[in-house]
């Protein structure tokens, strides 16, 4: 099983949402759609779980990967929504991680920013449904 991911690139943040459940099989994928981002954007990340049916402790350490490699391009990564199946719990090697009960809160917490802007731009698997 894997994961299907939709990023939004924002002027001053970008949006990775992602579907599925997010285990061994699937975190390479979630690795890939990361660098992505790092590719295309700027500013803060932020990973909407709202539409992942769960994760292992393997997609736990790739989120815990993620914010590690995005703080190293100086993107802090943030969650919204994640999954009730339990909390992330990062090692001590990774940047601390907010998290968000939803993604309406998380963009709330960058008040401020330009949602009107015409450089929004949007990348998606070609799974992506939602």
């Amino acid at each position: 099983m894997t994961i299907e991911w939709r990023y939004t690139r924002e002027p001053d943040l970008g949006i990775l949402a992602v579907a599925g459940f997010l285990g061994r099989e699937a975190a390479a994928r979630f690795t890939g759609a990361v660098g992505w981002v790092i590719a295309r954007g700027t500013g803060p990340v932020i990973v909407d779980l709202s539409e992942l049916r769960g994760w292992s402790a393997e997609g736990q350490l790739a989120i815990a990967g993620a914010a590690r490699r995005c703080a190293e391009h100086g993107r802090p990564l943030e969650l919204a929504a994640i999954p009730a199946s339990g909390s992330i719990v990062p090692d001590g090697s990774c940047p601390e991680i907010p998290v968000h009960s939803d993604l309406a809160a998380a963009l709330t917490a960058h008040a401020g920013r330009d949602e009107d802007s015409e450089d929004r731009r949007e990348w998606r698997t070609s799974g992506w449904s939602a």
